[in-house]
């Protein structure tokens, strides 16, 4: 891969990887805050089902519209990649919930005042914490493996 600071086409794929990662997002913690509040499903595990729906959405973005020229693999090809590549992500992404959650939760719980659920607002710390540090693994090893076969 072309060095990517210096070309023009892979920042903008990757500022458009960025942006499909926004909606992705937004997936991951609607969903998660669902799995959490009503459902009351464990933070540990509705981090994980939360991440497969955003990896769902955000291969179908990626394939239309981040890499729209990536198209000499079949789509099961490349979603098996993309998803042995995320499945990575999320071997990543766990223990960094996991350790952000802890302290956050103890950051927040010092804090009896606060408008909303110290628990819930330090669990969507970590997540957010845990998105930021898998978005750079995610888009460097699709574009080497999954996204390959464009300049």
């Amino acid at each position: 891969m072309t060095n990517f600071l210096s070309n023009p086409k892979e920042r903008s794929r990757f500022l458009r990887f960025a942006g499909v990662g926004v909606v992705g997002s937004i997936v991951d913690f609607t969903t998660f805050n669902l799995l959490t509040g009503p459902l009351g499903l464990v933070a540990t595990l509705a981090q994980g089902l939360s991440f497969a729906a955003a990896v769902t959405s955000n291969f179908f973005l990626n394939r239309y519209w981040t890499f729209p020229d990536s198209r000499s693999k079949s789509v099961v090809k490349q979603g098996a990649q993309y998803l042995a590549i995320n499945i990575v992500g999320l071997i990543i992404r766990t223990p960094v919930f996991i350790y952000a959650s802890r302290i956050y939760e103890g950051f927040m719980l010092r804090f009896d005042t606060l408008p909303v659920n110290p628990e819930s607002l330090a669990h969507n710390m970590a997540l957010a914490t845990a998105i930021a540090v898998v978005l750079f693994w995610n888009f460097f090893v699709n574009r080497q493996i999954t996204y390959n076969d464009i300049d």
